[in-house]
């Protein structure tokens, strides 16, 4: 017989396990820090929105499908999941609460199974179409069928009825609290599972086909099967924080599986970066402080957010994640200490034209549709009144003064940047046996 070699083990992943390591004990202590009731359903949100984002990621990232009815998954994850918690309610269902998310993950998963067999035949536009056509329908389905959608007024559910979690007394998902270490519970579990799959053969084909889908054919893939197969997996995702929402809330509306879901999942997807995992997870934050947070102290916020995802798209059409790797490779080669002055200039006049902008926004917006509670109006924790000269005067002031300032620091920023983005690409040039 051969005599064996000596055993080789890969090395350890240090860097993935104290990322990892680190999200988890940031999902433990967040509720901690903050413990207001808003601030514990603002995370519980966001929790809901990663699943949801990275679902859609696996799609438009991954396999390269642009839908514009992704709430359909989710929607009708959460219809079936409110649905089971009203049959755990009334005794006739043995499940545990915990646990109904696999059924929203099961529904999502069956219509994943049916709706992607007709979507999937084509990609690109006809997809999109398809997609955006089959939200439709199941949104009017919801208002057509009120014994399953419960009409306009939806579904409500008790998540306390299924008693105490593995008959730990006083764990029964009332508090708040305990609702957002469940839904961190599968939020961490959910990342795990996405992350791990994005590294196995169907990830890598689904890449492959979302690249260049004649050539993954040629060497023996079905790309439509390929595409189905991330359809129902999204799907199945999706469901699970649909599933999520229905225990938190408690009810479920035809909201759920309205297109301006599918339009946010989209935008959360985009502003934190389709080309890396853990862009949707950024963007999904970002877009819950815009539509949660934001939207509890004005009426702008879709303004606002508009704004800014135009400015991202314009300017950095990789989204949040590729601007924090850019400047961890700045960072990585011992340059971004010259940044740290232009970073402070353009961030300083950015937010007093920022600033300017927007009490101009919250001035016109107040004059225009909240007239009628007076004139007085609080901005930024400060009173301003729109009758009065002055506080016209004092946004047009920030603006005025705001705007060649920060015109002349993004102009010096980019010079600096450019310069060092000159200086790494020579030594790459002269060390390509050290490049890094």
């Amino acid at each position: 017989m051969a005599e064996l070699g000596p055993l080789r083990f890969a090395p350890l992943n240090v860097g993935r396990w104290v990322i990892w390591g680190s999200t988890a004990i940031a999902f433990v202590v967040a509720p901690l820090v903050f413990d207001s009731g808003f601030a514990r359903a603002l995370l519980s949100q966001m929790g809901i929105m990663i699943i949801f984002a990275l679902s859609y990621n696996m799609l438009l990232g991954q396999t390269g499908l642009l839908s514009f009815g992704h709430a359909v998954y989710s929607g009708l994850g959460a219809y079936f999941a409110i649905h089971a918690l009203s049959l755990i309610d009334k005794g006739v269902l043995a499940f545990p609460v915990s646990a109904l998310p696999l059924v929203g993950g099961a529904a999502g998963l069956l219509f994943g199974v049916v709706f992607g067999w007709l979507s999937t035949k084509r990609a690109g536009t006809t997809f999109a179409m398809i997609s955006l056509g089959i939200g439709e329908m199941v949104f009017a389905a919801s208002l057509m069928f009120p014994g399953f959608f419960g009409g306009e007024a939806g579904i409500s559910g008790n998540r306390t009825a299924g008693g105490p979690f593995l008959g730990i007394e006083g764990v029964t998902f009332g508090p708040d609290l305990q609702v957002y270490y469940l839904i961190a519970a599968w939020t961490f579990t959910c990342m795990i599972a996405m992350y791990a799959l994005t590294h196995t053969p169907l990830g890598r084909i689904a890449n492959a086909v979302r690249d260049n889908p004649e050539r993954a054919e040629f060497i023996g893939y079905d790309a439509r099967r390929v595409r189905w197969t991330m359809m129902m997996l999204a799907g199945f995702f999706a469901g699970v924080s649909g599933g999520l929402s229905a225990i938190n809330l408690e009810s479920v509306g035809s909201g759920a599986v309205h297109t301006l879901v599918s339009g946010g999942v989209l935008l959360a997807a985009f502003i934190g970066g389709v080309l890396f995992f853990f862009g949707p997870i950024l963007g999904a934050v970002v877009f819950v402080v815009f539509a949660f947070a934001l939207s509890e102290y004005t009426p702008a916020w879709h303004l606002y957010l508009g704004v800014f995802f135009v400015l991202l798209v314009m300017f950095a059409p990789g989204g949040l994640s590729s601007l924090l790797l850019m400047n961890l490779r700045v960072a990585s080669f011992g340059k971004f200490g010259r940044l740290r002055d232009p970073y402070a200039g353009v961030l300083g006049t950015g937010l007093a034209l920022a600033a300017g902008i927007a009490l101009l926004i919250e001035l016109t917006y107040h004059q225009t549709l909240g007239i009628g509670s007076g004139s007085a109006v609080k901005v930024f924790g400060f009173p301003f009144d729109t009758a009065r000269s002055e506080s016209w005067v004092f946004a047009f002031a920030l603006v005025a003064a705001g705007g060649p300032a920060f015109e002349y620091m993004r102009r010096r920023f980019k010079r600096e940047w450019d310069a060092i983005a000159i200086e790494i690409e020579d030594w790459r040039r002269d060390n390509p046996e050290q490049d890094r």
